[in-house]
């Protein structure tokens, strides 16, 4: 995979929340499920950025709902991940788990 094929670690992270969260992936429920899982506290900005980096790329596409009273009046736009996308994430994890074999425990490892 060439550099620019491969996927950065919060294009990852963002992708497994659209994957996870299905028909619900939008970009508050995106932020949330990524500080629910990894605790890290993401700003709104950063996860549209990388929805919309992601669609550039043609790993996630996106669709504008109805508006709605909830939200004020304004529309929701979901995320979908494509064939790409799921292709994408595959190859990060198998590239993952190649560099992890046989490293474990991993040096300085508490035992």
């Amino acid at each position: 995979m060439s550099k620019g094929e491969a996927l950065g670690e919060f294009e990852q992270l963002v992708l497994l929340a659209v994957l996870r969260l299905r028909d619900d992936a939008y970009g508050m429920q995106v932020r949330r499920e990524i500080a629910s899982r990894t605790g890290r506290d993401v700003t709104i900005g950063a996860v549209y950025a990388t929805l919309d980096r992601l669609e550039k790329k043609g790993l996630v596409t996106s669709e504008i709902g109805d508006p709605t009273p909830e939200r004020g009046g304004r529309a929701k736009r979901s995320f979908r991940p494509t064939a790409a996308g799921i292709q994408a994430m595959n190859r990060s994890r198998q590239d993952l788990e190649s560099m992890l074999e046989g490293l474990f425990p991993l040096p300085g490892d508490a035992k």
